[in-house]
């Protein structure tokens, strides 16, 4: 499954670049574009690094490197919902917020957001690092072997602040969705959070009551599925517009918009 979702991705990042001076591309802040399907891409990749016997490598990168492509991708969630909120407030007369146009404020949410959770794993590797555990307790008379996060403190910390970037996005997405805009991704946004955070709420539990494989299991599931729908969500109805609707994505129709490259 995490194949066939990366060569989706791969497939969707490919017409992103041949479609790249479009007018639909553009609307749609195509720098963040391509920043979240190349972490899309890694995030799915990333699901390898939990099969397969617990190692020592892999126990130590599997929920860090998790945790820095999750962080990219809703960081640049964050920064497209940004940039539509701040496009919308452009457009009245003489607001001040016309300033900020220019000012590609999605590059620096996508640099400062991401860049707190890089900070953060790499204080947790430093401080409690995962390493290989052999639980001689959960089952009478069996051993089994598997990743010790080091430190749930760190670890639940890296998932809240998942949930704080991914709420964010949802809040500003939710509040400008009903705006009238040809291109306007607020309306998608809000409904792939919407999924994303319902499936980790409820992977949480589920997570705690398992072990071993099972709580593997669990994880690559909320990993797959939250990734899916933020690409399903947000980029196949550009997909179907690029491919089978080209008259759509002209610049008569970009024009009746406010629209920031």
């Amino acid at each position: 499954m995490a194949i066939l979702f990366s060569a989706v991705t791969l497939f969707t990042l490919g017409s992103f670049i041949y479609y790249w001076d479009t007018p639909l591309v553009k609307a749609n802040n195509r720098t963040v574009s391509f920043i979240l399907l190349v972490s899309i891409f890694l995030s799915f990749l990333c699901v390898f690094l939990f099969l397969g016997h617990p190692m020592d490598i892999t126990c130590l990168l599997r929920q860090t490197f998790f945790g820095v492509c999750f962080s990219i991708s809703l960081s640049s969630v964050l920064g497209k919902t940004v940039t539509v909120c701040i496009a919308f407030k452009a457009t009245k007369l003489g607001s001040s917020w016309v300033k900020w146009v220019s000012f590609k404020v999605s590059n620096y949410v996508v640099v400062i957001s991401s860049s707190i959770q890089v900070l953060l794993c790499v204080t947790w590797l430093l401080v409690s690092p995962p390493y290989v555990d052999y639980d001689h307790h959960s089952y009478s008379g069996k051993v089994i072997i598997q990743c010790n996060e080091g430190s749930d403190i760190w670890f639940y910390s890296m998932l809240a602040y998942l949930g704080l970037l991914a709420a964010m996005s949802f809040v500003l997405a939710f509040m400008v969705r009903t705006l009238p805009d040809s291109f306007n991704e607020a309306k998608y946004i809000t409904f792939s959070m919407l999924v994303f955070c319902s499936v980790w709420i409820s992977m949480i539990p589920a997570y705690l009551s398992t072990r071993g494989k099972y709580m593997v299991a669990v994880e690559i599931f909320a990993i797959l599925t939250s990734c899916a729908s933020v690409l399903g969500c947000i980029f196949l109805p550009k997909l179907y517009i690029m491919i089978l609707r080209p008259e759509l994505n002209t610049r008569k129709i970009i024009m009746q918009t406010k629209s920031i490259t």
